[in-house]
C-alpha cells in the first residue's frame, strides 16, 4: 500500500466523530441521517467528515433517489489491519 494512502486512512480516523461513523457502519451501512443522529453538529459538518472518509476510501456510498447510503469498504480496513499487523511482528 502506498504510504499517501495510509496517510488518508490515519487523518481520516484521527478523528472522534469520524471513528465513530466507522464503528457505526462495523454494525452494517446507514444513511447520512442515520449517521448524523448520535452527533450534535449539522448536517453539513456530518457530510464533510463522511467526504474526508470516503476521499481515504474507508467508506463508499451510493445514492438511491434522496438517500445517500454509506458502508464500509472492507478492502481498505484490511490494507490498515495488515500495516499494524506487521508492525506488531516486528517490535
Amino acid at each position: 500500500m502506498e504510504p499517501a494512502a495510509l496517510d488518508r486512512m490515519f487523518h481520516a480516523l484521527s478523528d472522534r466523530s469520524r471513528r465513530g461513523m466507522v464503528d457505526r457502519l462495523g454494525r452494517g451501512p446507514a444513511s447520512v441521517m442515520e449517521l448524523a443522529k448520535p452527533l450534535s453538529m449539522t448536517l453539513p459538518t456530518v457530510m464533510k467528515h463522511l467526504s474526508v472518509l470516503e476521499s481515504s476510501g474507508l467508506v463508499l456510498s451510493e445514492k438511491a433517489g434522496r438517500v445517500r447510503t454509506y458502508r464500509l469498504q472492507q478492502e481498505a480496513l484490511g490494507h490498515l489491519d495488515r500495516w499494524i499487523s506487521e508492525r506488531n511482528r516486528q517490535s
